[in-house]
């Protein structure tokens, strides 16, 4: 059993498919099969179970999957410390992001973790959606991601930090823009500006809406929240958005009617294991979130 082996088995673990591994560590399938089969006969148990179209762990699959990615992300965070300290450098933070999180939520919190240590490298990904971020972190490709949380999940702990109630952006001149709060009825007629498909905002939206019989009719997409925000102020539409910090009621031609009738989202950290970050990636969590609740 060696140390490619079970990066392996976590890789076919996480996709679902040996084919698409292979596309990944540019080998061929029974490559990927090979190293499957050498766990499976040190173990003496079946490890994945073969599906029609792809592979799952067995039970004791799953025994292994746990133990080895967690054994891989400690292993992962030694060795890239250790070659921090080769190079003589202050160490590495990995933060998977979405568009606009370092700006809304991060932007006070970088700039006082960086006075304070100014030679680590803050490594930055950029996601589209909650989801892809969670990947970053299952695929060691980040240590922390900032996330809109949602239910518990078996390979990565989440850390809210922040709730964040839905307002509807609406144009100044809208006849909507003097209300003091808009209800979920007044929301079945608006010209909607629909949030990113399969996003996590969008779903907790939509699913609270169908329990209440409200669907949105929409003409505009977007892949942002700002851009949400922009084109609402532009008189395109209404976007019901979670209310970012420094938003406050809008400004310029944008006005943000509180929604009380949605539970609020809630934004915060995930990682694979708390427990086994650095204590700069600690560090840096923490004080994101501690800038932003003085914020």
């Amino acid at each position: 059993m060696t140390l490619d082996d079970l990066r392996v088995f976590v890789a076919v673990c996480e996709a679902g498919n040996l084919s698409a591994v292979a596309r990944d560590l540019a080998c061929s399938q029974p490559a990927v099969s090979q190293h499957v089969r050498r766990l499976e006969r040190e173990t003496g148990l079946v490890l994945l179970e073969r599906l029609p179209r792809g592979v799952r762990p067995t039970g004791a699959g799953r025994v292994l999957l746990r133990a080895a990615a967690d054994g891989i992300a400690g292993l992962d965070a030694a060795l890239g410390r250790l070659d921090d300290l080769r190079r003589g450098v202050g160490g590495t933070v990995r933060i998977a992001t979405g568009a606009t999180t370092v700006r809304h939520f991060m932007a006070a919190g970088v700039a006082a973790f960086r006075a304070r240590h100014p030679e680590t490298a803050l490594r930055f990904e950029t996601a589209g959606s909650s989801r892809r971020c969670l990947e970053a972190v299952r695929s060691h490709r980040a240590d922390l991601a900032w996330v809109t949380v949602g239910p518990p999940l078996e390979d990565v702990e989440q850390r809210p930090a922040r709730e964040l109630p839905w307002v509807l952006a609406v144009h100044v001149d809208d006849p909507l823009a003097g209300r003091d709060a808009v209800t979920l009825d007044d929301l079945a007629g608006i010209r909607h500006i629909e949030l990113p498909a399969h996003s996590t905002s969008r779903v907790h939206l939509e699913t609270h809406l169908e329990r209440h019989g409200v669907r949105l009719a929409s003409t505009t997409g977007v892949a942002d929240w700002d851009t949400a925000l922009l084109l609402a102020e532009l008189g395109l539409g209404h976007a019901i958005l979670p209310a970012l910090p420094g938003w406050g009621a809008g400004t310029g031609d944008v006005r943000l009617v509180p929604v009380p009738g949605l539970p609020p989202l809630t934004a915060g950290w995930a990682a694979r294991r708390f427990d086994a970050l650095s204590p700069l990636a600690l560090e840096f969590a923490d004080t994101v979130v501690g800038r932003l609740a003085a914020a």
